[in-house]
């Protein structure tokens, strides 16, 4: 999505958005392609989708209920 677009959906000034943007891009989350003057920002859903697995698996490792809350998502 382009980034101006993402910043009319999100309501937010463009310096936040662009500090968040940098942010996501140099983890690996989005990456950014310029398209004659626009740069446009693709989400990594594999890195993403990691991401998640990691978050639950730690986040839940400790917790007895949390195993059959994984397995609904």
């Amino acid at each position: 999505m382009p980034v101006g677009r993402l910043q009319e959906k999100l309501k937010i000034p463009a310096s936040t958005l662009s500090h968040h943007i940098k942010t996501l891009v140099s983890v690996g989350l989005v990456s950014q392609v310029r398209e004659s003057t626009t740069l446009v920002c693709h989400a990594n859903f594999d890195a993403m989708r990691g991401l998640v697995d990691f978050l639950a698996a730690e986040c839940c490792a400790d917790e007895v209920g949390c195993k059959d809350t994984q397995t609904a998502a």
